[in-house]
């Protein structure tokens, strides 16, 4: 009877061993299913916190439908504002608060802005863009071709406060330099305002660089504007700026229809 019950652990030993390939394979079988059913989960739940952000931000992007018009005091930009509006002229005279209404753009979707047309004079310009420039989806700066050449540096001052605030901004606006009354004969390109533009923010840049820093050090804007050591330019800029021509009064005076195709094809494009 001993000599029975001692190969009795042999056998079973023996079918255990004969049967332990297939519960290896069985348990790899289960792990590898494993692995891939979480590796699916885990791209499904990639591709959801994806789109969430992705909405998230196209309805940050679509709460500013803001577009601020800006510029010195008689660049006409009140005048291109009642143009985009209306389409007719009417004499206009030097804010000193802000107007707004609803703009529907000339594209496929129907799309609305709001158009923002700030007071240009020098003690209101900031108080208003500091106001209004969070709710911004694009800036126009309006510049008066015709007197740019004595007014470049009031103009590239103003440029420098308005570009510095755009690039401080979370969801930077795009911005335009509209070229206006190029209805007038001694109106300047916007190629030359361009250039001339890129030769005094760069001195601005230097000048202000140089300057003692503020005391305020809740300040997050940039020190200065395009990269360091370069002469400036537009292009070196983190947001696109644009320029083009166009003219709020038109070449055939009071009675003439505007030269703002330009400019209504640009907002269509950023709406």
């Amino acid at each position: 009877m001993a000599s029975v019950d001692s190969r009795r652990p042999g056998n079973d030993g023996g079918v255990g061993g004969a049967f332990q390939p297939y519960l290896d394979s069985l348990r790899q079988e289960l792990q590898q299913r494993d692995q891939t059913l979480l590796s699916v989960v885990v791209a499904v739940l990639v591709v959801l916190l994806t789109l969430v952000f992705w909405k998230f931000i196209r309805s940050r992007r679509s709460s500013q439908r803001a577009v601020l018009l800006v510029g010195l005091c008689d660049s006409g930009k009140t005048l291109l504002f009642v143009r985009l509006l209306t389409g007719l002229y009417r004499d206009t005279q030097t804010s000193i608060t802000d107007s707004s209404a609803a703009y529907r753009v000339n594209n496929t979707r129907g799309t609305s802005l709001t158009l923002i047309d700030l007071p240009g004079h020098e003690s209101l310009r900031l108080q208003f863009l500091e106001r209004f420039k969070a709710s911004a989806r694009a800036v126009v700066f309006v510049v008066d071709s015709a007197a740019f050449q004595r007014e470049v540096k009031d103009v590239a001052e103003f440029l420098y406060q308005v570009l510095i605030d755009s690039m401080s901004l979370k969801n930077t606006p795009s911005f335009l330099i509209a070229c206006n009354k190029q209805d007038i004969t001694m109106a300047k390109s916007a190629k030359l305002i361009q250039q001339q533009l890129e030769k005094e923010l760069n001195t601005l840049r230097v000048t202000r660089s140089a300057a003692p820093s503020t005391l305020d050090s809740s300040s997050t804007a940039p020190a200065q504007l395009g990269k360091k050591g370069k002469e400036f330019e537009f292009s070196q800029l983190p947001l696109k700026v644009e320029f083009l021509e166009c003219s709020a009064k038109g070449g055939r005076g009071d009675t003439g229809s505007a030269d703002i195709q330009d400019l209504e094809k640009w907002l269509a494009k950023i709406a």
